[in-house]
């Protein structure tokens, strides 16, 4: 598979990375997302473009994503505390729900067809894409945060959800916090703590879950190429405290319309690949 590319192949794939890497970063810091929603469609095309199965690229690029959020999400949710907007109460309630979904979403993986990965993200991102365009009119369920009860239920739902889509959890994070009237900036950087809960227990979920499967490339560990993660994270970590910056910068205006117009050009992206498949 690998020997049969040129050099002239490969050089664009790992400058694709290490631009996808730089964009993830930037994301994961300005966003709280932790830049899977780039990652994924970037790592899967590449994938693709290696002659790996499209039935094994979708769910290695989710767990390479998951491993490349690992400290992304650190660098950013360390910054987000550092400035004082990180609510560390959600994180403490949310840790373990969150990471008994992400263990359950790694389990899925192993049998779930690439479709269920596609699906999920395109549903996910696009509500809320519409939110954030829309400016959340009408979207807001309450003032303040639910107990701790249903505060626990929905960290499961984004452990599940996370880990299905490769992401920090950051985009599901987002819509909830702000249904419940939290501030853009706070809940960014909450995100941003979540995928600290979510990208370890998930990565090493996708290295199990795909053990043994035929067709990963030699680098693989399970649903994880180490080739890419090494790639990738040099200029990810970099960029990283950029974005940053950026969330305590920019109007929280320009920032919802940012993300919103991102989720929907992912998403639109996931939606050709199935109905070309189709």
């Amino acid at each position: 598979m690998f020997e049969a590319l040129s050099l002239h192949t490969l050089l664009p794939m790992g400058g694709a990375l290490v631009i996808a890497g730089a964009l993830s970063g930037l994301l994961a810091g300005l966003f709280g997302i932790g830049g899977g929603a780039i990652a994924v469609p970037v790592l899967y095309e590449i994938f693709r473009l290696l002659g790996i199965d499209p039935t094994v690229a979708m769910p290695l690029a989710v767990g390479t994503s998951l491993a490349i959020i690992v400290p992304t999400s650190f660098t950013s949710a360390r910054g987000h505390y550092q400035r004082g907007t990180l609510d560390l109460r959600i994180i403490r309630l949310w840790a373990f729900p969150v990471v008994i979904g992400v263990v359950l979403g790694a389990a899925i993986a192993r049998i779930a067809s690439p479709a269920v990965f596609q699906i999920v993200f395109i549903v996910v991102a696009s509500v809320n894409a519409v939110k954030m365009l829309t400016g959340g009119g009408g979207w807001q369920i309450a003032q303040s945060l639910p107990g701790k009860a249903v505060m626990r239920v929905y960290g499961f739902i984004i452990g599940v959800l996370s880990s299905l889509m490769g992401i920090g959890g950051g985009t599901i994070t987002n819509l909830v916090l702000t249904l419940y009237g939290i501030d853009i900036r706070r809940a960014i950087s909450t995100a941003a703590g979540v995928g600290t809960l979510i990208a370890l227990p998930g990565a090493i979920g996708y290295m199990i879950a795909g053990w043994g499967k035929p067709g990963l490339p030699p680098d693989a560990i399970g649903y994880v190429s180490t080739l890419a993660f090494l790639i990738t994270i040099p200029t990810t970590v970099l960029v990283t405290p950029l974005g940053v910056r950026l969330a305590h910068t920019l109007p929280r205006r320009t920032l919802e319309v940012a993300f919103g117009v991102f989720l929907l050009l992912v998403s639109s992206r996931f939606v050709f690949d199935l109905v070309f498949q189709a």
